[in-house]
């Protein structure tokens, strides 16, 4: 194969019509042991097949720098580069979009981090890959070939310009396994490009850090998307999200983790609503996923209600309903066997038609906290002695993620952001409370999306009162807050 020299080739793209701009403040220096803070977005042009593929434009990048930032990450799908659905093929003419992408960010002063958002035998999103990465020899091989590409045609380029994200949120992996594949990943990086920056997600969907690969040499990445009962109110892909009563931030802490000792030498974990309850109340609780064989009982104070089996995972959520009798004291959930998530709590007395939600949050380290039903306070109708609040991110998001940085591995925020049908005000909140904790710790992060539902841009929000700006809706309230960090 004849190769072009990577900056001939960026230096051929960056011809014709410019658009105005000063000139970029240089990007700080970023190594594995020491990520810079970088602030920015995810940019979606590449990330599922099918459904984007544009090129990335110019103007995105000009957006991004003139309005003082100077990060994009570029979450892509494998398919877009490769031949004739062959994985081992890979396509030199489909990376132009990509080589742009980077000759802009040289031009407008923003760090570009590459990410396979669809790797090789690995995806978060639908459908999953037909082989398995972290089983399959075969797709390890594929995914370090593809890397290994990537590392070959943009060597030279400085990592303060350029970094690789190896793959997007691996999820509940065990972490030797997880290990193996990173280091496989990263030496096919490293032996075409001893200089390149390269960074995982943490496990658990990013939410967690991996001590395992801190002699790797890699960076790592987490997550602000908890809890996911806010940043994910009512979004459309997202199974069991309450449609009824908009979350709030702080939040009663109602975990909607119910499991009998799991991971293993756990304690259970129950999910209790205090009452008491003076007339019949209609309960429903939307499960959303288990861990078969798993059994889970509705209890009214230790009376069961109804008892459900599953002997596999769930294709769909399922609700389960029941009515407690007049008089129950208390509510409790109980797993006998495995593990199950719920999204939703409802309750309807039958003295009125308004049935009263609770979003729960994901949240596997705290134990039982009860929460207590109080329809007489239909504006706060659930109470608890602890909540999802900044106390509560700065312990569980930020602190362990601290530890790994103390043993020389840098730290950053990928993604995170709050979707549009969580009330703007709630958004704000939170997003603040991350962006300050995140501030504080020296960590860079970058928002999920420029456009779309989590964004400045065009975000489609019922409650804002947006700005023209360039073409575009832009919600000024949500710029000022990420520029004020």
């Amino acid at each position: 194969m004849k190769r072009i020299p990577l900056l001939a080739v960026l230096l051929a793209l960056s011809i014709g019509a410019p658009l105005a701009h000063a000139a970029p403040t240089p990007l700080p220096e970023a190594t594995a042991a020491h990520l810079p803070r970088w602030r920015g977005f995810n940019l979606t042009e590449k990330f599922i097949q099918g459904q984007n593929n544009r090129p990335f434009a110019e103007e995105d990048f000009q957006i991004i720098s003139e309005l003082g930032f100077n990060f994009a990450r570029l979450p892509m799908d494998y398919r877009l580069w490769i031949k004739d659905k062959d994985w081992k093929q890979i396509d030199e003419a489909a990376f132009a979009d990509i080589d742009q992408a980077i000759a802009y960010g040289e031009k407008y002063g923003v760090h570009i981090c590459l990410n396979f958002h669809r790797a090789p035998g690995y995806t978060v999103a639908k459908p999953s890959e037909p082989r398995n990465l972290w089983t399959d020899p075969e797709a390890q091989a594929v995914c370090a070939q593809h890397w290994a590409y990537f590392a070959r045609r943009y060597k030279g380029i400085p990592s303060r310009r350029l970094s690789f994200d190896l793959m997007n949120e691996p999820g509940q992996i065990p972490p030797e396994t997880y290990r193996a594949v990173v280091q496989k990943l990263a030496e096919a990086i490293h032996r075409e490009d001893p200089q390149r920056l390269v960074i995982a997600d943490g496990l658990r969907w990013g939410r967690d850090p991996v001590p395992e690969l801190a002699d790797l040499g890699v960076a790592q990445a987490t997550r602000g998307y908890e809890p996911m009962a806010i940043s994910h109110y009512r979004a459309n892909w997202m199974q069991g999200n309450p449609d009824g009563a908009p979350p709030l931030w702080p939040m009663p802490k109602a975990s909607s983790v119910v499991k009998q000792g799991y991971p293993p030498k756990e304690p259970p974990r129950d999910l209790i609503i205090e009452g008491p309850f003076p007339a019949a109340t209609a309960l429903r609780v939307d499960v959303t996923r288990v861990q078969p064989p798993c059994e889970l009982v509705l209890e009214a104070d230790g009376k069961p209600l109804l008892t459900k089996a599953w002997t596999a995972k769930l294709e769909k959520p399922e609700t389960l309903e029941a009515e407690i009798p007049a008089g129950t004291q208390s509510l409790k959930v109980h797993a006998n066997t495995g593990w199950a998530l719920a999204s939703v709590i409802g309750l309807r007395p039958d003295t009125g038609s308004t049935e009263y939600r609770i979003g729960l949050g994901e949240d596997w380290k705290t134990h039982t906290v009860p929460v207590r039903f109080d329809p007489a306070d239909p504006a706060q109708p659930f109470k608890a002695a602890a909540s999802f609040d900044r106390a509560w991110l700065q312990t569980e998001g930020v602190a362990p993620w601290k530890a790994l940085e103390a043993r020389g591995v840098g730290v950053f925020v990928g993604e995170f952001g709050v979707y549009n049908k969580t009330p703007h005000p709630v958004a704000l909140a939170l997003m603040e409370d991350y962006l300050s904790i995140w501030r504080d710790a020296g960590w860079g992060w970058a928002l999920w999306n420029l456009y779309g539902t989590f964004g400045i841009l065009d975000s489609q929000r019922a409650d804002v009162r947006y700005e023209p700006y360039k073409g575009h809706k832009l919600d000024r309230k949500m710029l000022e807050l990420l520029q004020k960090y």
